[in-house]
């Protein structure tokens, strides 16, 4: 069956090559396109991923976006699980030997891994394939291996600037590093894949592909590289493993808070490769910030908001900024609604329904069974109220706040 496409080559490329850090070749491309839209026949578009670490993070989703497109655009994903490469450690970008994971461990994080990339691609088998390397590595023979190794030089595998940095530091160099760009090319080989997606730090493992698919007798496979997103510390890629990540299975609140973290400066490139919005809006808020016309803090929400809308729902996003807001002006001391009571010793549960924070003792049993329930006192203490047997203490002439769920009252005495 034909695939009918909606769009022209030209007009596909236009799409695809938004927010693309590098194109390799933007004329191999199109010339795919055109075929592919003369044939009836989608393009198959590679991404692989190892599975070393459980979680998928907003860095992973610049790419998952960009594929998203090609689906959309009538295109098949080839979601690449590199289960065998996994266990041997990809070398890009280290400084040392990378430890080897293990069967086991590779196994859990794939299973983790299927369930959050579909929270970004289309999950029809008709716009997706999943495959694992390991059904045509695992297989191979010693004499298979050394045929592999035969179409590629060491001079060309040295030349990745991480190989070549630590040959110079005199930092070893373990010989299944050197197989691992071999791997991860002959997948494309297997999979006789037309496109590849990729971040910059991965373009060389992706030239190696190409160069084995010539070799194989097929045409080479087009590269989309895209920029890598810098983490919450605003300077290191983001990952997991620095502790600079935004886990797309984050909690809505902590999704919202971190995101609010990051620099004026970085927004704007989360907001490039990040955001729906065409690239005018947010360029228009862009300038008004800087004319002072907008403030960045809103900028920022406005982002929050849909990223996190993305992934849980407007109701739910709208929740996780009014709970920011609370928060951010709690800590502030913001001028809350204030209510007075007697100096004294209560228990939480009446000390909420004499305040007025809820209506009925169910009620504030309820919130603080599930963790909605805080109290600040005079030293700007914070604490979670536990049990609805709690005391709270008010001295005489002393404020404290309380919030239940998304409601905060400044109490004075």
């Amino acid at each position: 069956m034909k695939t009918t496409f909606n769009h022209t080559p030209e007009q596909q490329l236009e799409i695809l090559l938004q927010g693309t850090a590098e194109v390799i070749s933007k004329h191999e491309l199109l010339e795919k396109l055109r075929d592919s839209h003369k044939e009836g026949r989608p393009l198959k578009i590679k991404w692989g991923a190892d599975p070393s670490a459980p979680d998928i993070h907003l860095g992973h989703t610049v790419v998952l976006r960009k594929l998203r497109q090609f689906q959309n655009l009538g295109h098949k994903v080839q979601f690449l699980i590199g289960d065998f490469t996994a266990m041997i450690g990809d070398p890009t970008g280290k400084s040392a030997t990378r430890k080897s994971l293990t069967r086991e461990e590779v196994e859990a994080n794939s299973k983790t891994y299927m369930e959050q990339v579909f929270k970004v691609l289309d999950n029809d088998p008709q716009k997706v394939e999943i495959r694992y390397n390991s059904e045509w590595c695992r297989p191979m023979a010693f004499e298979d291996v050394i045929r592999l190794a035969s179409q590629y030089t060491v001079a060309r595998i040295l030349e990745r600037d991480d190989f070549t940095n630590r040959m110079k530091e005199q930092k070893p160099i373990s010989l299944h590093e050197l197989l691992y760009p071999l791997i991860q090319g002959y997948d494309s080989v297997v999979l006789q894949s037309d496109v590849e997606m990729c971040g910059t730090d991965q373009k060389f493992n992706c030239l190696v592909g190409r160069s084995l698919q010539e070799e194989s007798g097929q045409k080479p496979e087009a590269i989309l590289a895209m920029p890598i997103l810098e983490g919450l510390d605003g300077v290191k890629k983001m990952s997991k493993s620095l502790g600079n990540y935004i886990g797309v299975t984050d909690v809505p609140n902590e999704m919202f808070a971190k995101l609010m973290s990051v620099s004026d400066d970085l927004m704007w490139k989360y907001y490039e490769l990040l955001s729906d919005l065409p690239k005018d809006v947010w360029q228009d808020r862009k300038t008004k910030v800087a004319q002072g016309a907008y403030h960045p803090k809103q900028a920022k929400q406005e982002l929050a908001k849909e990223i996190t809308q993305r992934f849980y729902g407007e109701a739910k996003a709208q929740e996780a900024w009014d709970y920011f807001e609370n928060r951010h002006n709690l800590d502030q001391s913001v001028d809350y609604k204030k209510v007075e009571v007697e100096s004294g010793s209560y228990k939480a549960a009446d000390f909420m329904l004499k305040v007025g924070i809820v209506k009925t003792k169910s009620d504030a049993k309820r919130l603080i069974e599930q963790g909605a329930v805080e109290w600040v006192n005079a030293a700007q203490e914070k604490k979670k109220v536990a049990s609805f047997n709690e005391s709270i203490d008010i001295a005489s002439g002393e404020a404290g706040l309380i919030r239940a769920g998304k409601v905060f009252l400044k109490i004075i005495s």
